[in-house]
């Protein structure tokens, strides 16, 4: 629950980088498969690259979501 906590208490655009940074693991995580060494090794560096992909994704969207519900409120309650 701590995690949360604290992925909750960041800024809007902390949450937008962290969600950004999903792109790249995406990317990696597939295009190793073109690289020259054994199975075993594409599957472990495919499961640490996807794996870095995903965190990022849902600790982006977790920050962001609440961002957000923030940034609405205090506009709704200002008119």
């Amino acid at each position: 629950m701590k995690i949360k906590d604290w992925l909750q208490s960041l800024s809007f655009r902390t949450g937008a980088i962290v969600l950004i940074c999903c792109i790249p693991f995406y990317i990696l995580s597939f295009a190793q498969m073109l690289l020259p060494i054994s199975t075993t090794a594409k599957g472990i560096l495919w499961a640490v690259l996807f794996g870095l992909a995903k965190t990022c994704q849902y600790g982006g969207l977790t920050i962001l979501g609440v961002e957000g519900y923030k940034r609405l409120r205090n506009k709704f309650r200002k008119q």
